[in-house]
């Protein structure tokens, strides 16, 4: 059997049975002590940016009043404060709280689809001109190999279904 080659620095290479990934310690959740199910982050978050937006918006707006005739103060600052104030509206508005969470999400879904559910997933999307949180869950029946799939739009504010989708499962397993 041939030899591994040898670096140049003399070092002996790992073998491929040495070789693990480790994240770093700040990614590490469980290395940094964080235990327990994770916490989607709410986007009702959106609030703070949007009310930084018109604060700003508002500040620039006096700025240029109170500077009337100043060479460092013009028209294109008012223009830049309309497009804060709009922006800060927006994030506002499209500040939803959830109020579902993807456990939540899952049991809506099984509702929806009539059968018992496998593997399932749950992905935050957003829907709309104002950005209302939608859980997107696919999930499986629980036969080996599953016999059905489905899809299910659950809303993240008040736990509708959006919409839902159930089919055989096309997928060969052999």
């Amino acid at each position: 059997m041939n030899e591994p080659p040898q670096p140049a620095d003399g070092k002996i290479a790992p073998t491929d049975g040495e070789v693990h990934d480790v994240l770093p310690d700040d990614l590490d959740a469980r290395g940094a002590g964080l235990v327990g199910p994770y916490m989607f982050p709410d986007n009702d978050r959106r609030r703070i940016p949007g009310a930084l937006y018109l604060v700003l918006a508002v500040i620039t707006v006096v700025v240029v009043t109170t500077a009337d005739g100043s060479p460092m103060v013009d028209g294109g600052l008012v223009a830049g404060a309309l497009g804060l104030a709009l922006f800060g509206l927006y994030h506002l508005q499209s500040g939803w709280s959830l109020q579902i969470d993807e456990a939540d999400a899952l049991v809506a879904a099984v509702r929806a689809v009539g059968f018992p559910v496998g593997h399932a997933s749950a992905q935050m999307a957003w829907r709309g001109l104002r950005s209302r949180p939608t859980w997107r869950v696919l999930v499986y029946s629980n036969e080996s190999p599953p016999e059905w799939r489905g899809l299910a739009f659950v809303d993240g504010v008040d736990g509708e279904i959006v919409a839902a989708h159930v089919e055989a499962n096309p997928e060969d397993w052999s």
